[in-house]
């Protein structure tokens, strides 16, 4: 009895501090987005699968720097956040996905976080993962090597998103839009 009354405490807990995966806003005005962490079949489906589809299925990734970096991607974690609501992300979330699908970058490496508009919630989540990262723009995308970051690609790239992303992986001198360095 006492162990089945622990066992019903310790799921409740459990179940009571998940995080919740595509959560959805609608606004009084009718507007609709995502919050907190997303998965990319959330992205590829109503309202967000026109534009996700149309700039995926448009985009053509660059096949030589794609293979330059191709290893060392997989040495990395990357956090990408975006506002499902926000014209950059629109245009280059499915950019970047394209990008991370064609190097075989291990998905389950890849922690995908929708940020809010709304007065007083703007560029937060639910659950806060933006929390010290210094998320000014979106969409940011975050390079982490041994649980550290090693660059960011902020808003837009500078040359291109294969251009920035080689540079980042190279070690290069890369200093994204918006740096607060």
């Amino acid at each position: 009895m006492k162990t089945s009354f622990l066992f019903v405490m310790l799921l409740s807990i459990t179940i009571g501090s998940s995080q919740k995966i595509n959560q959805e806003i609608k606004t009084e005005k009718g507007l609709q987005f995502l919050v907190g962490p997303i998965t990319l079949e959330k992205l590829q489906s109503e309202p967000y699968k026109d534009w996700f589809k149309s700039s995926y299925e448009n985009y053509t990734v660059d096949e030589s720097l794609i293979k330059m970096m191709k290893k060392s991607l997989e040495k990395y974690k990357i956090k990408l956040f975006l506002g499902t609501w926000c014209g950059d992300s629109k245009r280059e979330i499915p950019r970047i996905l394209k990008i991370l699908k064609e190097s075989k970058f291990p998905m389950k490496n890849l922690e995908i976080i929708a940020l809010d508009r709304r007065r007083g919630f703007y560029k937060k989540s639910p659950s806060g993962e933006e929390k010290g990262l210094n998320i000014i723009k979106v969409p940011t995308l975050i390079f982490f090597k041994n649980n550290k970051e090693v660059n960011r690609i902020v808003e837009s790239p500078i040359a291109s998103l294969e251009e920035d992303m080689l540079a980042i992986l190279s070690g290069k001198t890369y200093i994204p839009n918006y740096s607060l360095k």
